[in-house]
């Protein structure tokens, strides 16, 4: 006799799966990332629309004394009894442009690259919303939040690369000189390096997130992490010289940080091992 749905046994009838062929899943994935986009450029016109705000208060900040990092280093050098000593000024220098239509570019740049890091939680929810169905109940449970600390960490380290980094680089390079030249540097040579000193550094925070799931999948171990240690703070420290000018100081200030993820990353790949040794008992 067959079973007929009721109350009792509704939960037996399920309705039959439909298997996404590869261009259901490729027509999925354009979806995902037009929306992504249209979010993008909806708020690079938002960015492009306030130029002088986005410039004066953001872009332009870093060349001027009442920069947070300035005040900070000032109020610490005079808190820790030294004065003046390690109260960092910024350089003196002039913005110009070399080219017809640079100015023009250059805000249509920066107001592009803007609107990703701001619409960058949602990008990312958009990837995560289409990878999210082709995991296991078990896999989805375990990576609740995770668009949270993705965003998380990407908006730190770009904050961390505008409010740390940038300071001392700028300072560095601008006042770099060689037989009493004066530096004219300009806005296009200026604004590449704040947008390289940032994003960068967001993407670059983004390693425990990677380590997670590398270690969960069982790429990667903790013993392996801790036995390469040596070999990581190596490549660490190339990576930070790319991602930043030659200053020793500033691929520190860089390497520093991203060690100390290393670090984190190692116990993040201990705990997810002992979770796997778990389950599989």
């Amino acid at each position: 006799m067959a079973l007929l749905p009721s109350p009792k046994n509704k939960e037996l009838v399920k309705a039959p799966t439909k298997e996404m062929s590869f261009f259901d899943h490729l027509d999925e994935l354009r979806k995902h990332i037009l929306r992504s986009i249209v979010v993008v450029i909806l708020a690079g016109i938002v960015i492009f629309l306030n130029k002088d705000f986005v410039f004066d208060e953001i872009i332009f900040v870093a060349k001027q004394a009442d920069f947070g990092f300035y005040r900070f280093s000032c109020w610490l050098s005079n808190s820790v009894g030294l004065g003046d000593t390690i109260c960092m000024q910024p350089v003196n220098f002039e913005l110009i442009t070399t080219q017809l239509g640079e100015a023009f570019i250059l805000h249509l740049k920066v107001s592009l690259i803007g609107g990703f890091v701001v619409a960058f939680p949602y990008v990312f929810w958009e990837f995560w919303r289409f990878l999210k169905p082709g995991l296991l109940p078990e896999e989805q449970k375990s990576t609740r939040g995770v668009v949270f600390v993705c965003s998380f960490l990407f908006l730190s380290g770009v904050l961390f690369g505008y409010y740390v980094i940038s300071p001392f680089a700028v300072n560095f390079l601008a006042g770099y000189a060689i037989n009493e030249v004066n530096s004219t540097v300009t806005i296009s040579s200026y604004v590449n390096y704040m947008i390289m000193f940032t994003v960068p550094t967001g993407l670059a925070f983004e390693m425990p997130l990677v380590i997670f799931y590398l270690a969960k999948v069982g790429l990667i171990t903790a013993e392996f992490m801790r036995k390469y240690r040596r070999h990581a703070a190596v490549v660490l420290l190339i990576t930070a010289a790319i991602i930043t000018p030659p200053d020793m100081i500033t691929q520190i200030l860089i390497g520093l940080p991203l060690y100390i993820l290393y670090e984190l990353s190692i116990f993040i790949a201990a705990k997810e091992e002992k979770k796997r040794e778990i389950s599989l008992r």
